[in-house]
């Protein structure tokens, strides 16, 4: 079998289709939650080279590479490189990928509107929550421009005699 033939146009990697052509750690960029710095760390546990084709990873590479993502720490990749840090409920550091990550983040909203926090009244609102400034940008709705005033009209019962 050539190495043409074990080449794959699209990689199934954590529920996400992978474009086969991207370098590998680019190509684990793709999948939510997984970042530059993660997915190098990942290939530098698993010993594979960055630059590689994704579209060149063997079914047992892929399920290797899942396997780290989902227990890092049992892999020696540090806690600091996780994107959940001590977890609100456990108190665990984790790392969460696509679903459970956009899961997470609705339910951190919606505590912090519960709480009423500043956050989340903001959240709530539907305003910036980060300090953005918002007298010129962040408007919804319907845009409203400058009229022009209409010509003075003249009184109906006087003509202008000329």
């Amino acid at each position: 079998m050539s190495s043409r033939e074990s080449f794959r146009q699209i990689v199934r990697i954590l529920e996400t289709d992978v474009d086969g052509e991207l370098p590998l750690v680019y190509g684990l960029s793709e999948v939510k939650g997984l970042g530059y710095a993660f997915s190098l760390a990942v290939c530098r546990v698993l010993g594979l080279d960055p630059r590689q084709r994704t579209g060149f990873l063997s079914d047992d590479t892929v399920k290797s590479i899942e396997e780290v993502v989902r227990n890092p720490g049992k892999y020696g990749i540090p806690a600091w490189i996780y994107n959940r840090r001590k977890d609100y409920a456990t108190g665990q550091d984790l790392h969460l990928t696509s679903a459970n990550l956009i899961y997470y983040v609705k339910e951190d909203i919606e505590r912090e509107k519960r709480i009423k926090s500043w956050r989340g009244i903001r959240h709530a609102l539907g305003l910036k929550v980060r300090g953005q400034r918002t007298r010129t940008t962040g408007r919804t709705g319907v845009t409203v421009g400058v009229r022009k005033k209409k010509a003075a009209q003249q009184p109906q019962g006087k003509k202008e005699q000329g």
